[in-house]
């Protein structure tokens, strides 16, 4: 005999069911799985992701001696540790384009800074981990009585892949718009900046890491962002400060520019700011397009390293700007072809590119301050102040990194005040 048919009213009832069930997966989701900090890496080793015993946990590090207080628009309001209003700890949650070393070292000096203003106590990061790996170290491992990193509250748009911030974005705001157990978001980059603006910023949000935030319209002008959940660090005039530096140690005619001709890509390389200096120190931009959305990885190093090959060949020195193709890993083989080619190199990124073989950077050797300045703006949104009135400029204390091993292989003879300048300074790469 075959099983007797449920009645249609329970029926109605669990196709109902069936389809909240669906829906509320697709709100808190979004097509295609959106990304989280388990798409961008492999699975954590259980010996990461265990937290450490109480004894492993460093004790809170002294202030540093030199320091003083960094987002200091709203000075009124403490950073002294306290807990939420109800009593409860505030919990942060993070969003970020993509993989990015820059995102690592970033979120490493916060959380250093967070612990040095004395918001919780945390045993050493390991090198080597992934971005992902960071954030469930660090949710594992702080001890605090105020805050706390929500482990699953964590997105990564993988490889800066923008088919996906869209169910990223709609994850996000069901989250926090529905669940309400985020305090405060960490936005990571650029478009992790512009996803939080495009949401409103639902909840307090702290912007780092961007290339620049204004030409990225995530925030207003400089010193406003707009919105009033939302903080962004701006840097204004940072890449024009780097060229014209260059331009005086190496008057050059010509220019080599690489990066990825979408807005994004733009974005990324700082193209608008570069325009309008080239056209006022009256000199010729030669660029190529070095494409990457959409495509692995290993084709999108091959595409960049291609471009510094063809624009090396046409210019009188070269500009390694911010592409998602160059990572401490292979920017070694463009600063080779740029070696190859006895052409002068000057990095957007920084020192650690010119320890890896390209010609000069403006360095910052020590990220503490930075971290602090991070810090102590999540203090003061903790304490009451809203993020939209906290001082968004901080401009690093950098100084010049040269290599000389790479002066010596193209010919270039260092000008002897930047010699005296250069706070780091590689023998060989």
């Amino acid at each position: 005999m075959s099983a007797a048919r449920p009645p249609v009213p329970t029926l109605v009832l669990l196709i109902v069911a069936l389809l909240l069930v669906l829906c509320g997966a697709t709100l808190a989701h979004g097509s295609g799985a959106p990304p989280t900090c388990v798409d961008d890496t492999q699975v954590m080793p259980a010996t990461i992701a265990e937290p450490m015993a109480a004894a492993e946990v460093q004790a809170t590090p002294a202030m540093p001696r030199l320091h003083k207080q960094m987002a200091n628009g709203y000075k009124d309001v403490p950073i002294s540790p306290r807990r939420r209003p109800d009593g409860g700890k505030w919990r942060i949650g993070y969003v970020a384009s993509g993989v990015h070393p820059n995102y690592q070292r970033t979120m490493r000096v916060i959380v250093d800074g967070l612990q040095a203003l004395g918001w919780l106590r945390i045993a050493p990061i390991p090198e080597g981990l992934t971005d992902g790996e960071i954030w469930r170290f660090i949710a594992a491992n702080t001890r605090s009585d105020v805050l706390e990193f929500v482990g699953d509250g964590c997105w990564i748009a993988g490889n800066f892949d923008n088919d996906r911030r869209p169910a990223m974005r709609q994850a996000i705001a069901y989250r926090l718009r529905e669940q309400h157990d985020i305090d405060l978001v960490i936005a990571m980059g650029t478009l992790a900046g512009q996803d939080m603006m495009a949401l409103g910023a639902p909840v307090p949000t702290i912007v780092a890491s961007t290339s620049d935030a204004i030409a990225a319209n995530i925030v207003k002008n400089a010193k406003d962002s707009g919105l009033e959940n939302l903080f962004v660090h701006t840097y204004p005039e940072r890449y024009a400060r780097q060229l014209r530096l260059f331009h005086d140690t190496v008057p050059f005619k010509t220019l080599g520019l690489v990066y990825e001709n979408t807005r994004e890509g733009r974005v990324f390389s700082a193209v608008d700011a570069i325009e309008r200096l080239a056209s006022e120190l009256g000199f010729t931009l030669v660029r190529c397009d070095a494409r990457a959305q959409g495509l692995d990885p290993d084709t999108v190093t091959n595409n960049v390293v291609a471009c510094y090959r063809e624009v090396s060949a046409q210019v009188d020195a070269v500009y390694v700007t911010t592409h998602i193709g160059i990572t401490p890993l292979n920017v070694g083989r463009v600063a080779q072809v740029l070696r190859e080619a006895k052409v002068p190199s000057f990095s957007m990124h920084g020192a650690e590119d010119v320890r890896n073989g390209i010609l000069m950077s403006l360095a910052q050797s020590d990220h503490t301050a930075l971290g602090l300045f991070f810090a102590e703006a999540i203090a003061r949104v903790f304490n009451g102040a809203k993020p939209r009135q906290l001082r968004q400029i901080w401009r690093d204390p950098a100084t010049i990194a040269l290599n000389l091993e790479t002066a010596r292989v193209i010919g270039f003879d260092p000008p002897v005040d930047v010699l005296l300048a250069a706070d780091e300074v590689y023998e060989t790469r």
